[in-house]
């Protein structure tokens, strides 16, 4: 039976991991945790928000998800929109989810976010 979500992971190209910590860290304010030495070694990055975890894996033919991604619960979404788009991340609103506030971003290498709060 299925209990929780544990993780979500999106991909990202080599080399990428300096931008992402400066999104996922400093942007989207959420805090890096340390990878086992074994998957540490393949490159890529983990960050946690309270219960929220998102995985970066190194994919070498790496194309960013433009339809999948996401879908992260907030509090204060327009501060938290207000906050991205004070340090450069895009933020586009979408009203078609009744019964929500909700806007998209992208991180630095073109991967989908999803941002929403229950009205």
């Amino acid at each position: 039976m299925l209990l929780a979500v544990d993780h979500v992971q999106l991909a990202a190209p080599p080399g990428a991991e300096d931008e992402l910590r400066a999104y996922y860290a400093d942007v989207l304010g959420m805090t890096e945790i340390p990878k086992p030495p074994a998957l540490a070694a393949r490159g890529g990055c983990w960050f946690q928000a309270g219960a929220v975890r998102l995985h970066l894996g190194v994919e070498d033919a790496f194309r960013p998800a433009k339809k999948a991604h996401p879908g992260l619960r907030v509090t204060r979404i327009e501060a938290y929109a207000a906050r991205l788009s004070a340090k450069g991340a895009p933020v586009t609103w979408d009203d078609n989810l009744p019964g929500h506030l909700r806007f998209y971003s992208e991180d630095p290498v073109g991967n989908r976010l999803e941002f929403l709060q229950p009205r």
